[in-house]
């Protein structure tokens, strides 16, 4: 059988190995030429009872070609106990031609009793429509047959289920068992007593697909055919936030340092920038999020790069600080890996929900550049964009993510360093030896740069208004009016710095989809489906240039976000003569492209 995409869940307890599964099948399958979108979804605790509703961890993946989002429904979902399957059935995950792949040994009374069943037949008591086809394959009993003479323990041997569920994955997709091998030696490198095991289990879940065929046909997925030359690779999105922090650092030659506390769902940014070591990157884990942001803000005035990483409840935290650094004029990137709120809200859960702190959530006149990703891959794009906005016009940039493209991956086509755009970091001109003023700017409204230490540009900074020519502390009146200004025009000039904003789909159309951020990929299918116009938005603050001349062209505009309409209501302080419509959601998960065309039809 052959398809141009296809969607996978792969589902079970927390400690079923769900995540590891699905990163491993989506690589294996960036390898092989599928695009690929991915959506990890699990609790927030640590672990939740094992076989019960509350426990299920889930891991989504779309590949093939043409691929924008992980998908609104699967069409295959292995359910690795009762638990899985009854979410998978409750929240409608799968189509009604779906193939459910079902570990028969966990559906004992035991499993069907934690799991809330009202009868010893779950399928029928789950009234799963005929046309899905359950596939039920005694994957624990198969694990332990296989595993029996490996020396493992019991608790190990069960650990190994998703191996074998891999291997029937694998055949059933015609994924070469070999390069899955090579997977599992890279993953397990540090353990190689496990290697041997996992391969083994891996290659008999294979061999066991092949030999009964299961009774459903292997399905081909269609590699992608316009993918520029290059080398690709499967990435999520923190990793790729990373990656291009250290791009960017090694462009300007300027050590990275990164300042930060641990916070879901953005620690692995700092996991990854801690190994790097070998790279000129420094990393502090701060006491908490106050102290992370301003060891950054020290480093930036002694001429690092400076970066801090945090979600929304260290985004308040950081607010102060930040509004130093507006005050200093010093450059500062902000990471701020959306989750859903207020308070600790949903840890391990996506939302739009920061928007309007990051544009205005600071005291005084406080201006700050804000940006946002909006693919697990361009986070590579955008934290590199975030550096250079922040170096080049000396303010702090805060760049948006969020859960969804953190832990989620993407195909990336890996870049060369000579290929990136040059990082201009702002200096100091040499005839202003002698004479330097903190308060000095060029034609631009950007504040010169002058590190410690350099002779003759001796200096004080600090978070006292200044006077706009001696640099020294003033209360007048009159300069805290024009310094306020002055630090306003700077970030207004940015918009000569930034691309301007590009119309995607129909641009003929009358309707015109607005998004910004993470919700580009649902919305890009959207506007396919309802063959109309969609403008997304990565620049925020301030917005491209000819915003306004774009969004008037068209009769209806719909604003789609994953909050109640922060981005709707910004857009309607800077964009006159429009009525922006809105479509929101905020249950913690990624739009659906059947919710949103739905919607969009029904809006007037």
């Amino acid at each position: 059988m052959q398809k141009q995409n296809v969607v996978i869940r792969f589902c079970g307890d927390s400690g079923d190995g769900m995540q590891l599964t699905g990163n491993l099948f989506s690589s294996l399958s960036a390898i092989l030429g599928n695009e690929i979108s991915t959506l990890p979804d699990f609790p927030a605790e640590i672990r939740a009872p094992q076989g019960t509703l509350g426990g299920v961890s889930g891991f989504q993946i779309n590949l093939g070609q043409g691929v924008y989002t992980p998908g609104d429904k699967a069409d295959v979902i292995v359910a690795m106990n009762a638990a899985a399957l009854k979410v998978c059935v409750q929240n409608k995950l799968f189509h009604e031609h779906a193939v459910i792949i079902v570990d028969t040994d966990t559906f004992t009374p035991a499993d069907l009793q934690k799991a809330l069943y009202k009868t010893d037949n779950p399928f029928t008591e789950l009234n799963i429509p005929e046309t899905v086809q359950i596939v039920p394959v005694p994957l624990t009993m198969l694990t332990k047959e296989s595993l029996k003479d490996s020396g493992l323990d019991n608790k190990s041997v069960l650990k190994s289920r998703n191996m074998f569920a891999l291997g029937v994955v694998c055949w059933l997709f015609s994924r070469p068992i070999d390069k899955a091998v090579h997977f599992l030696e890279s993953k397990f490198a540090k353990k190689p007593a496990l290697i041997a095991p996992n391969v083994k289990v891996l290659t008999d879940g294979f061999n066991y697909g092949n030999n009964t065929a299961l009774n459903i046909h292997t399905i081909q997925v269609e590699v992608a055919d316009h993918l520029e030359h290059g080398t690709y690779t499967s990435i999520a999105g923190n990793k790729a936030t990373a990656l291009g922090l250290i791009a960017a650092a090694h462009k300007c030659g300027k050590r990275l340092f990164l300042g930060s506390y641990p916070i879901t769902p953005a620690t692995d940014i700092m996991h990854e920038l801690a190994g790097r070591k070998d790279m000129n990157v420094m990393v502090v884990q701060a006491e908490d999020e106050i102290a992370g942001v301003c060891t950054a803000i020290g480093a930036s005035f002694a001429g690092d790069l400076a970066c801090t990483s945090t979600s929304g409840p260290g985004l308040s935290l950081k607010s102060e600080a930040v509004g130093l650094a507006v005050m200093a004029e010093l450059p500062l990137v902000v990471i701020d890996v959306q989750r859903g709120g207020p308070s600790t809200g949903l840890p391990t859960k996506t939302e739009q929900t920061d928007l309007l702190q990051a544009v205005y959530g600071r005291n005084g006149e406080c201006p700050a550049v804000v940006i946002a990703a909006s693919t697990s891959a361009n986070c590579f794009h955008f934290a590199y964009e975030a550096c250079r906005i922040a170096l080049e016009n000396m303010t702090p940039v805060i760049l948006m993510t969020d859960t969804y493209l953190a832990n989620g991956t993407g195909l990336w086509r890996m870049p060369h360093l000579a290929d990136l755009p040059d990082i201009h970091p702002q200096g100091v001109p040499q005839d202003l030896k002698g004479h330097y003023s903190v308060s000095a700017r060029d034609e631009h409204s950007v504040r010169y740069w002058a590190i410690p230490g350099m002779e003759g540009f001796e200096h004080r900074n600090i978070g006292l208004e200044r006077d706009a020519v001696t640099g020294t502390i003033s209360t007048n009146p009159e300069n805290h009016e024009k310094m306020v200004l002055a630090r306003q025009a700077k970030i207004d000039q940015i918009v000569n710095r930034i691309p301007d904003l590009q119309v995607q789909g129909n641009i003929d159309s009358d309707t015109l989809l607005i998004g910004w951020g993470s919700t580009e990929g649902h919305l890009h299918a959207a506007a396919n489906a309802l063959h109309c116009a969609l403008a997304h938005f990565n620049y925020i603050n301030p917005l491209p240039k000819n915003t306004a001349e774009v969004i008037s062209r068209y009769r209806k505009v719909v604003v789609c976000e994953l909050n109640n309409g922060q981005f709707a209501t910004l857009l309607r302080s800077k964009v006159s003569g429009v009525n922006f419509l809105q479509y929101n959601e905020i249950m913690g998960q990624p739009f659906a492209v059947e919710r949103i065309c739905i919607a969009v039809k029904n809006i007037n």
